[in-house]
């Protein structure tokens, strides 16, 4: 029987959740093997538990679990702790990098209903579809850090090597080759070494997959492009802060970043979380929106359970309710009909009924 470790974590993570895993059990439903969901602690919610933002345990079912959901961490109850102990830094990035969780899969695809939901003008954002392939366990985010005295300063080491930029570029391609068949590799090489190194290895890889188009583009013209012409993106890969930057600009792109799922995977195992944070602002309120989480249940069922069939039901499902004129509030318009967290996982059960 798979087992599913779901991590609701912190804030509306605490709703979304429930709402995907709703979904989930209602398109598995009279399956054989039907999943096992199991619960655990990450984030500030296992700070205040457990003590520490990545408990044991947690890590333990993490490494025993099929796929793990998570919600999404962090707020400002815990800001004031040391940095390796917060939600992010202490558990997601923790979690990340215990389970060599290095490519992150964010698929943007405009849907027709949401074209005037987007604050760009619909000409340029209808036809948007691409995936954004961002290396998650190296650069930045992961190299050494600290600060000196005399005079006071911080660094933060930004360190890849030939084998993390060599793994998430060769995904990038075979990505492509199987969607339009281009890529566009994004980085810095104009002023970082890091970035040299990157299309250096990119370059070498492109002799092994003649019929992708590869480009190149620094990561400042590439923010521009994207609110630009996005349309010309098919797949980007690029490196962990140009990524985590570009995957919130594009996820603007088709109106709410409440609407972007992701994957990230090792190879063998993959996390499923929405692009979004916890939101504590409206933690509570049933107004958050769970489409995006439900939509990295799609993608969970896609990538590690290959069970394609009905990964598609829900983003049909997903696509059905909102030509419906069904609305969070993160979307909505006048005249749509707005629904609540939990309406709206009801209404994606109820539209897979008609699927």
């Amino acid at each position: 029987m798979p087992n599913v470790l779901v991590l609701p974590g912190d804030g509306i993570g605490q709703e979304i959740t429930p709402e995907a895993v709703k979904v989930l059990e209602a398109v598995l439903k009279g399956r054989s093997g039907s999943f096992a969901f199991q619960y655990g602690l990450i984030g500030g919610a296992a700070i205040d538990e457990a003590g520490k933002a990545l408990p044991d345990a947690t890590l333990a079912a993490a490494h025993d679990a099929d796929a793990i959901l998570m919600g999404s961490v962090g707020g400002p109850k815990w800001d004031t702790l040391p940095a390796p102990e917060r939600p992010e830094l202490g558990g997601l990035l923790k979690i990340r990098k215990a389970l060599s969780l290095y490519a992150n899969i964010r698929p943007v695809k405009m849907s027709p209903m949401l074209v005037d939901a987007s604050t760009l003008r619909p000409e340029v954002v209808k036809d948007v579809d691409l995936v954004v392939l961002r290396e998650l366990t190296g650069g930045l985010y992961f190299g050494e850090k600290g600060r000196k005295t005399n005079p006071p300063s911080a660094f933060d080491i930004l360190d890849y090597s030939e084998v993390e930029i060599r793994r998430i570029v060769k995904m990038g391609f075979q990505m492509a080759e199987k969607r339009r068949g281009k890529l566009c590799s994004v980085d810095k090489a104009n002023v970082l070494e890091s970035s040299r190194f990157w299309r250096e290895i990119t370059v070498e890889i492109a002799k092994d997959f003649p019929d992708v188009e590869l480009t190149h583009m620094y990561v400042d013209n590439a923010a521009m492009q994207l609110v630009r012409w996005p349309s010309q993106f098919d797949v980007i890969v690029t490196e962990n802060m140009f990524g985590d930057i570009l995957t919130d600009l594009a996820s603007m792109l088709i109106g709410s970043i409440g609407m972007v799922p992701s994957a990230s995977l090792n190879g063998t195992k993959g996390l499923y979380e929405p692009a979004h944070g916890s939101a504590p602002d409206i933690a509570g309120k049933n107004i958050a929106n769970p489409l995006a989480t439900i939509l990295s249940g799609a993608l969970m069922l896609r990538y590690s359970f290959n069970l394609e069939e009905e990964a598609q039901r829900i983003e049909r499902a997903v696509e059905a309710v909102l030509a419906d004129g069904y609305r969070t509030a993160d979307l909505a318009k006048s005249g749509d009909k707005v629904l609540g967290t939990r309406e709206m996982g009801n209404a994606v059960v109820e539209a897979l009924s008609r699927i």
